[in-house]
């Protein structure tokens, strides 16, 4: 039975993503599916570790067992995070999955430390493992319905860009090279009468927690607050620039308040000579419109900008010329002159990207070193640099 089938089957307006609800459904389904599945596996394999006395099949046992307690921890996220905005939360509920699937991540990592104290001491303190080819032959089993699972959660977790789904199907991969292990481990027992079961069973301990890791980190993230996908930032500057007037783009800022919950700001450079009701009906469209097409809050601010005089379009020439001295510059924007006759401000915006470690001290000095190059060619002008930095690099 196909991923498709099954979603298409049991989720009505299955390809309405966007709609928060589907997406609700979709998390259930996961959820559910994993519950049987884990539970399944859980009561068998604890069965046959007692019976062989492989504390390797007991560990993966309960790493099952803690899977079917994740699919339960994300229905419950995957609930709570719908829950309407309110008065303390008026952006929704959404993030609540990040807080579902950092859960889990610390249950994971603590029977993953559980089981590397009990495998050590199996290490310490070898019993004897029982082996029988009906065991082996269950066990076997388990692989590809954990490689189902597996494509299966990853599949819908790009589907509704969901982070927690795509880790819970890549730790159900991590399943699959551990059950693999156990199978070694039991064939290594028979035919060579070597017990290895409890360096198999830290292995799959440390499989367990390196997954709770990888998944802590993953869901910390968009909590802090991480920078978002480089790819989504160029496709809204490249639709913003679409729209009539609209000059540059700049300052891009994109908040996450849980999937589907996001919020972008930025500037728009607009010509400073146009009606101002104009300028802000092709705003106001472009706000709705974009907020609609990438399922996002999107407030664009206005600059107004003067293109079209020789004295700023010589001043722009001269700062671009200027700041390519200085790398650790990205690009500039905003710029304007303040003023008349001899007290003019030359007033502009330098970009510094997070990927350049500099020092409140070193920004001083680049504000002053730019002062000088441009007051070397252009002694008139009082030059003000706010430095900016691109939040969505």
């Amino acid at each position: 039975m196909t991923g498709k089938y099954i979603v298409s089957r049991f989720i009505k307006n299955y390809e309405d993503t966007n709609d928060i609800k589907v997406r609700e459904r979709y998390g259930i389904l996961s959820g559910i599916l994993g519950i049987i599945i884990n539970l399944i596996l859980f009561i068998v394999e604890i069965i046959i570790g007692f019976i062989t006395n492989s504390i390797a099949i007991v560990a993966d046992a309960f790493h099952n067992l803690i899977d079917v307690t994740s699919s339960v921890i994300s229905l419950v996220g995957f609930r709570l995070s719908n829950k309407p905005a309110d008065k303390n939360h008026p952006f929704g509920h959404g993030r609540m999955e990040y807080i579902s699937a950092l859960i889990v991540a610390f249950l994971i990592l603590m029977v993953g430390f559980e089981f590397v104290k009990t495998s050590f001491d199996r290490i310490m303190h070898p019993e004897p493992v029982i082996f029988n080819v009906t065991t082996l032959i269950i066990i076997a089993f388990a692989i590809p319905l954990k490689l189902w699972l597996s494509y299966f959660n990853k599949s819908l977790g790009k589907i509704i860009n969901s982070s927690t789904l795509e880790a819970t199907g890549r730790d159900a991969l991590n399943d699959v090279a551990i059950l693999s292990g156990v199978i070694i481990s039991l064939s290594f027992s028979y035919i060579f009468k070597v017990n290895i079961d409890g360096y198999v069973s830290m292995i799959v301990a440390i499989f367990i927690m390196l997954s709770g890791i990888s998944l802590i980190k993953e869901t910390i993230n968009p909590l802090l607050g991480e920078a978002p996908d480089p790819e989504l930032v160029n496709e809204i500057k490249a639709s913003v620039l679409k729209y009539e007037h609209i000059l540059g783009v700049h300052d891009i800022i994109i908040h996450n308040y849980g999937p589907g919950r996001s919020m972008a700001s930025l500037h728009a450079e607009v010509p400073s000579n146009i009606s101002i009701m104009k300028i802000h009906e092709i705003i106001d469209r472009g706000e709705r419109e974009l907020s609609e097409k990438y399922n996002m809050f999107v407030v664009i601010h206005m600059d107004p900008v003067c293109r079209n005089s020789k004295e700023i379009i010589d001043a722009r020439h001269a700062v671009q010329g200027i700041l390519e001295k200085f790398p650790v510059i990205s690009s500039f924007h905003d710029l304007r002159i303040i003023g008349e006759g001899e007290n003019k401000n030359l007033v502009f915006d330098i970009v510094i990207g997070f990927d350049k470690e500099i020092t409140e001290e070193a920004e001083e000095k680049l504000k002053l070193d730019i002062d000088t190059e441009i007051k070397a060619e252009h002694a008139g002008y009082n030059v003000v640099v706010t430095i900016d930095r691109d939040y969505a690099s």
